[in-house]
């Protein structure tokens, strides 16, 4: 019998969903600086695809949401259904950006998941104008962090790129997904 050698055309890549499934964890910016242009409006919308994405995946979603000077669970973990928009529309926003806070929180959700699903991958995303002083350390433990630009006006700060750079973060404006 003639052996022949393996060669790198032989292989083929066959990317497989993670076995443990994938919980997305969104962390929406509720503050005043949102509520300028519209913004917090965009990102409830955009954050409706985004969950029904995550439902026809059959992944888990959470939504935490942060302004003023807390940040809370408004949903999840759980996959998501139909009825998102209607539990959605009364998120309000105003008072200041307490990223700081919206992290630790959905850090703090990210590791219960972790315990509850070992093999589960964790995604954040993080919806936000960028406008706050905080800058709160990467979080550990997360397979994959999105940073979603909604910083508009001829005036933009960069704080959203400088966060998803200092991260490794992944940086998209939020036309980049809506479009």
């Amino acid at each position: 019998m003639r052996r022949q050698t393996l060669r790198a055309d032989h292989l083929r890549f066959v990317r497989e969903a993670p076995r443990g499934g994938v919980l997305h964890c969104f962390l929406l910016d509720c503050s005043a600086s949102m509520l300028a242009g519209e913004r917090l409006a965009l990102a409830k919308g955009l954050l409706i695809g985004l969950f029904d994405r995550a439902s026809a995946a059959r992944a888990e979603a959470a939504l935490v949401c942060f302004g003023g000077s807390g940040a809370d669970v408004r949903f999840g973990p759980a996959v998501p259904r139909w009825w998102n928009e209607r539990w959605l529309r009364p998120v309000g926003g105003g008072g200041g950006t307490p990223l700081a806070v919206g992290v630790g929180r959905a850090v703090r959700l990210l590791e219960d998941g972790a315990r509850r699903k070992p093999a589960q991958q964790r995604w954040l995303w993080i919806l936000t104008d960028g406008r706050t002083s905080d800058e709160p350390a990467r979080p550990r433990d997360v397979d994959q962090i999105v940073v979603v630009d909604f910083e508009q006006g001829a005036i933009r700060l960069g704080r959203c790129a400088s966060l998803a750079d200092g991260w490794g973060a992944r940086y998209v404006t939020a036309e980049e997904l809506i479009g």
